[in-house]
């Protein structure tokens, strides 16, 4: 792609018309002068406008505009927004200025001429403000503006184009928040978000469900306190720590074995909730390995972070003569068990757990020793969240060797038909990227109907568990549930044959997308058309009225119409809805479990194929 700078805001437009370029990239809010002109994509943004003033001369209330000059560049949405204020608070002056002028020289002659007002968009002030002091600015004197890229109108090829990538980005590259709030702030918003990593004894998709140990440890614990669970997947153990040290997440989990004598800066360790202890694994045919000292002259591969190294480490210190051998960070160990019984290592260490899970399928490994009493895991922490910690260390007190405790022990780690059931689940995914049965039909529709494939798959382990033959009370069939007279609208019978299925599902899905603007943004207008295929457009429609209505946002479903759709399941609100009475905690749950499942098989087929895991979670 080739970038074509144009000096002059005003000549943005007509040198794209006259073929100078193909598209304009300059924080365009989409507005009804610009679109008689111009295609605009999907949103890539939404913005307020707001007031900006030198720091020394702000106002002190919106009528004091009528002294003021609010100085604003011609043929942009200020000018419409000015043009407004102007009308309603008579007096404000309102001066062109050139369009030559940058942001940041606009706010310098804001600054040096104090009866000088300017506007901006909130993107844009998020940014200035980082960097310049000497700025006053208002609270939003609009509603939400949409930022988008223009293109000719004859480029419809090319609107789709970008269009389908800018939904795919959105829904699979949100924004990730940062927040280093204690509990308090944790139960106010609702979520808890901790850090995993992709493995056996974590944190594993299995059949399109989302198991692993410390997920369903920390899942109820999410539960038991009202919280959303937010998975983060990284790479290895030290972005695991430093995701929660920056904020990414409040909690990092995988067996960590905390070390007294070197604790993380800002990091610090809930109460024990696992014992293990350290093996090293070696091929079956190794039979010399009986003791420590027989490691001496041996190779032994592991990560510098872990523990094992930190074991064997001391074992040279004692005067054993081990070569250590280091490996990628983002090595799991069950990869490095897999290369010893290969031959590419020599020997590999290993915690009993994750041990234990190999040993259930593979018969080309042995625990050949142990290297030391058994070691206390835990969760990592900010030390700057005291309160977090008293709370996860209640919980474990109450929840270590008790009954759920002791059968997902069983379920992970001792019983080894289960065991191996699971293994082999989860390696479907790590070898092939399958997700489930029904992954080449999924594809063939997604990209018929531009949805990302994996969306649809999170939707389909949603409403039957890839069961074709699931039918629901209300009679919904197939695997994604399509009532049969839908179906039949929509030109398809035969529900329970896998393709008809998923074709009628997402035929509909799509269906439902198109009952909404495309100017909503582009990741709630998918969670609004979610809703709607749960629960009728009607009634989503009817709770984005009443969300405005309650002062909330109707464009944003979560925090926002998620809200209201609880409301109208009560009779005061129903019986002034067009559409009445609706079980609006479905709705609600169906969105945000599908949207949970979603992000998670975005992280894990991603990591697959990039053989790292990326930070990211849908918002």
């Amino acid at each position: 792609a080739e970038r074509i700078p144009v000096a002059n805001f005003d000549d943005l437009i007509p040198r794209l018309i006259d073929g100078h370029g193909d598209v304009i990239d300059a924080n365009l809010t989409i507005t009804e002068q610009r679109q008689q002109q111009l295609a605009f994509t999907h949103p890539l943004i939404h913005v307020t406008e707001h007031l900006v003033s030198a720091r020394d001369h702000s106002l002190a209330s919106l009528e004091q505009l009528t002294q003021r000059t609010l100085a604003v560049q011609e043929n942009t949405s200020f000018w419409q927004t000015a043009e407004k204020l102007q009308w309603e608070f008579k007096g404000l002056r309102i001066e062109p200025l050139p369009g030559t002028l940058s942001q940041d020289e606009i706010f310098d002659r804001v600054v040096q001429n104090p009866e000088l007002l300017t506007l901006a968009d909130s993107n844009v002030l998020d940014t200035v403000l980082s960097y310049r002091d000497d700025l006053k600015i208002s609270g939003a004197i609009t509603g939400d503006r949409a930022i988008a890229w223009g293109v000719r109108t004859d480029s419809a090829q090319l609107l789709a184009a970008l269009n389908e990538f800018i939904v795919h980005d959105k829904l699979t590259r949100p924004r990730l928040v940062t927040s280093t709030d204690d509990w308090p702030g944790i139960k106010q918003g609702k979520r808890v978000r901790v850090a995993l990593r992709n493995n056996s004894a974590s944190y594993f998709l299995w059949r399109g469900k989302l198991l692993g140990f410390d997920y369903e440890l920390l899942k109820a614990f999410a539960q038991q306190n009202k919280l959303q669970l937010d998975v983060l997947v990284v790479a290895d153990q030290e972005q695991l720590l430093d995701a929660v040290r920056t904020g990414k997440a409040d909690i990092a989990a995988g067996f960590l074995t905390p070390n007294e004598n070197h604790r993380p800066d800002g990091i610090t360790f809930a109460a024990p909730y696992h014992l293990t202890s350290e093996f090293i694994v070696s091929r079956p045919t190794d039979s010399g390995l009986n003791r420590p000292q027989d490691l001496a002259g041996r190779k032994v591969y592991v990560r510098e972070s872990s523990s094992y190294w930190q074991t064997l480490t001391q074992l040279q210190k004692d005067g054993i003569e081990v070569e250590l051998m280091s490996i990628p960070e983002s090595e799991e160990t069950e990869i490095a068990i897999a290369k010893v019984a290969s031959g590419a290592y020599d020997l590999t260490a290993a915690d009993k757990h994750i041990l234990d899970i190999e040993l259930s399928w593979r018969d080309d490994i042995q625990a050949a020793i142990s290297l030391a009493d058994p070691v206390a895991q835990s969760w990592a922490l900010r030390t700057s969240n005291p309160l977090l910690l008293k709370q996860l260390n209640a919980f474990i007190a109450k929840e270590y060797r008790g009954l759920r405790y002791n059968m997902m022990v069983k379920k992970y780690f001792t019983a080894p038909i289960g065991v191996a059931k699971l293994k082999s689940g989860q390696r479907a995914l790590q070898e092939s990227g399958r997700l489930s049965p029904y992954d080449a039909l999924i594809k063939k529709y997604a990209e018929q109907y531009r949805f990302d494939w994996r969306l649809l798959t999170a939707q389909m382990y949603q409403e039957s568990r890839f069961d074709p033959g699931a039918k629901s009370w209300a009679g919904a069939q197939g695997l994604l549930q399509v009532m049969p007279a839908t179906a039949r609208e929509l030109g398809f019978t035969q529900l329970k044959t896998p393709e008809n299925g998923i074709h009628a599902g997402v035929k509909y899905l799509e269906w439902v997308r198109l009952r909404f603007p495309d100017t909503l943004p582009v990741t709630d207008r998918m969670w609004f058309t979610l809703a709607a295929y749960n629960a009728g457009a009607g009634h989503v429609r009817d709770a984005m009225l009443l969300a405005r209505q309650q002062g909330l946002n109707p464009d944003r479903w979560f925090g926002n119409v998620e809200k209201a759709m609880l409301l109208l399941s009560r009779q005061q609100y129903a019986a002034k809805a067009r559409h009445g009475y609706v079980r609006g905690q479905e709705p609600v749950t169906y969105v945000r479990e599908i949207r949970q499942r979603f992000n998670a098989y975005v992280q894990l087929t991603d990591a697959r194929e990039a053989g790292a895991a990326p930070a990211v979670v849908a918002r």
